[in-house]
């Protein structure tokens, strides 16, 4: 079941992340991070006012991931991923399903977080 954390019923962007702390059975004996995951954790958790205007859910690693296919499809399951509400305009989309725009690159989704959720940048 994903952890999902929402305050308001207002459309708003929705931020999915992978839980921390998994196994790839791959790698076995082995535990890991997604570390494009854990940079953006750091950013909400540095501003968490913030992270409040964010819906944010946290996916566990193994595919497939029913919660994200019901939003973005199939194709779409890497993390991270912001699904833009509404009022987002659409320069900001890196793919689409359907009418559904969403953010799948770290430095996207940072960028997005700064215009439309007044993060700060981060330092070049």
């Amino acid at each position: 079941m994903p952890e999902r954390r929402s305050v308001s019923a207002v459309p708003r962007d929705h931020l999915y992340l992978l839980r921390p702390d998994f196994a790839d059975p791959a790698y076995p004996d082995r535990r890991f991070y997604c570390w494009h995951c854990a940079l953006i954790e750091g950013v909400l958790a540095g501003f968490p006012a913030l992270a409040g205007r964010l819906d944010v859910t946290r996916l566990p690693w193994p595919r497939p991931r029913q919660a994200l296919i019901d939003r973005v499809g199939e194709a779409n399951q890497s993390l991270p991923l912001l699904v833009l509400a509404a009022d987002a305009p659409d320069a900001f989309a890196t793919g689409r399903h359907g009418a559904v725009r969403f953010i799948d690159d770290k430095d996207a989704i940072l960028r997005a977080l700064h215009a439309r959720h007044g993060f700060p940048e981060p330092h070049p």
